[in-house]
């Protein structure tokens, strides 16, 4: 059982997942529980402030069907409407962090994907364009109108395809770590074989549970998927932050090229960082982004701003 329980854990530490997020319940369409504890206690200690867990918050979870999946989803703050998406095998508690930072101010609706935490399993093929019609569904189900996005490894692909599919819906979007496709072209070359070994050590035992089953097919769907056409960001019009960062699972080069093809688009990339900045350093990924939603968005010229900026230096030193 220890070897299954590590390839497993390998498995969602590739897809996305915060290490140690990946045990759930065996039975599928269920995500993370809370553990449980011991109500005994020494005489005269007060109970322990029970702890929220976001994804696992019966008080506001709620559900909604969307082609034919039963769809799991959790709202805090009020303000305007800011979606959260999850990456790759992850749940709404991968964005804890998130959560409790941007609460503050917006009004965060975060949703598991289809196939993947609380959420229910679909009977055919998942595909970024399905999760991001799920999320498209989510926000038409609250009544939200137009929303910020933010989205993590395969939420910042589905951020980005929200853009593009339901650009009514989407006020301003921050795409962490995307993906235009599987290649080697976009993804680092051990990335692509570092998830083809997991899948292909996963034991017989692991592969044959429902939960096993549930945890490749979300896998396998990074060797085959997205396939989104670069010209295609050129329909976003939303103003768009695109981040990665410099030790990321994502090429640079292809970071770079999906910034290029937004039309209204600024560029982050995070140093000394890799894939998981968003958990690894929160205060400062999320101030980013976090200043991104808030200021007016201006399209800077390259000449005529620089040029601004050095007048303004000059008399400075007058």
């Amino acid at each position: 059982m220890r070897q299954s329980k590590t390839v497993m854990l390998g498995l969602c530490v590739v897809s996305g997942l915060i290490a140690g997020e990946w045990l759930r319940p065996a039975v599928a369409g269920q995500g993370p529980q809370a553990p449980t504890q011991s109500s005994a206690r020494p005489a005269g200690q007060a109970a322990a402030k029970p702890v929220l867990r976001y994804g696992s918050n019966a008080a506001v979870g709620r559900t909604f069907t969307h082609d034919g999946v039963n769809l799991y989803y959790e709202v805090y703050g009020s303000g305007e409407p800011l979606l959260l998406v999850h990456g790759n095998g992850s749940s709404i508690g991968s964005l804890t962090a998130q959560i409790d930072h941007f609460r503050r101010r917006f009004k965060v609706v975060a949703m598991d994907s289809r196939d993947q935490g609380r959420s229910g399993d679909s009977a055919d093929e998942i595909t970024y364009e399905k999760m991001t019609d799920d999320l498209a569904a989510l926000v038409d189900h609250l009544q939200l109108g137009p929303v910020y996005v933010l989205g993590w490894s395969d939420g910042g692909i589905e951020a980005l395809l929200l853009g593009i599919r339901h650009p009514a819906k989407v006020r301003k979007i921050a795409a962490m770590a995307a993906n235009l496709n599987p290649s080697d072209r976009a993804l680092c070359p051990e990335t692509i074989a570092l998830i083809k070994s997991m899948i292909d050590s996963t034991p017989a035992t692991v592969r044959e549970t429902p939960q096993g089953r549930r945890e490749l097919k979300v896998v396998r769907m990074m060797l085959g998927h997205p396939n989104i056409d670069a010209k295609a960001l050129e329909a976003i019009a939303a103003p768009t932050l695109v981040l990665a960062s410099d030790h990321d699972l994502i090429r640079d080069e292809h970071t770079l090229e999906i910034y290029h093809h937004v039309p209204n688009s600024q560029l982050c990339i995070f140093p000394n960082a890799t894939h998981f900045v968003p958990f690894d350093d929160p205060a400062l990924f999320n101030a980013t982004v976090d200043r991104f939603f808030r200021e007016p968005f201006v399209k800077k010229d390259r000449i005529e701003d620089a040029l601004k900026s050095w007048e303004v230096l000059k008399k400075s030193l007058e």
